[in-house]
């Protein structure tokens, strides 16, 4: 018995005065870290296929590994114990600004500290992928390489990388997909805060459904996040289907 409302969500979404600072946040914030933490993984990965000390190599992963099995509240407590005035990052950073500041209060800094703290649970978890694709590589190809005169750098350019090319194009799009997903971290370290800085799509689809209980409107940003992940997907696949960097 419920009346039908057609697209009245998505209008009053579409006209509401955060509608493009949503926006804004959620790309921003997306591109930020995959163009941050995306290649650390494999810059990661590409160092320690130079280690030859296997006792060394396997403490480094071993190290790398553990903030991934640190859980999200865990993690959320430590950043923000971290980045507070009087904090280890707000003490280093202090030496910039001149005073011990509350960091996690000041919303030009969080992109900052969202990213980094993305790059120390990630790196390890994430070069695993790279690591196992660099063991398939053809050595003959390195050794071929050598005798043509090619240094570390040139055989990293010309063989690696195209060796792993494949790998990385489907990492990629899973990383765009996840950075659109950055709910867990956002809610449960400022809960968009400050000043709405990290309100996405994704928390205002929470806020919407579940705790202002407004399904309708809830559901109605969630398909709007839905389809720009499409969009965004789509775009990507269309620009880097034919990328041969062999």
């Amino acid at each position: 018995g419920s009346p039908w409302i057609g697209f009245d969500n998505f209008i009053t979404f579409f006209n509401s005065y955060y509608f493009v600072r949503l926006l804004r946040n959620t790309f921003l914030i997306s591109v930020t870290d995959l163009i941050f933490n995306f290649p650390a993984p494999i810059i990661f990965a590409l160092l320690l296929n130079e280690v030859n000390n296997r006792w060394f190599k396997k403490t480094v992963q071993t190290i790398s590994y553990m903030p991934y099995f640190v859980s999200i509240v865990v993690l959320c407590g430590l950043v923000i114990d971290f980045c507070q005035a009087g904090g280890v990052i707000s003490n280093v950073a202090s030496i910039l600004l001149g005073e011990s500041v509350n960091l996690m209060s000041k919303p030009e800094y969080f992109r900052a500290i969202f990213v980094g703290s993305n790059i120390w649970q990630g790196l390890g978890y994430g070069s695993i992928v790279y690591i196992a694709a660099l063991t398939s590589v053809d050595q003959e190809l390195y050794e071929a390489a050598v005798i043509d005169g090619a240094g570390r750098w040139k055989q990293t350019i010309h063989i690696t990388i195209p060796s792993i090319m494949s790998v990385i194009k489907i990492t990629v799009s899973m990383a765009i997909i996840e950075n659109f997903k950055q709910f867990p971290l956002f809610w449960t370290m400022t809960g968009g805060g400050p000043d709405n800085a990290t309100t996405t799509l994704a928390i205002l689809s929470y806020r919407e459904a579940f705790v202002s209980n407004n399904l309708g409107s809830g559901a109605a940003v969630t398909t709007v996040w839905m389809l720009l992940m499409i969009v965004v997907i789509f775009v990507y696949n269309r620009i880097f289907r034919n990328v041969d960097m062999n």
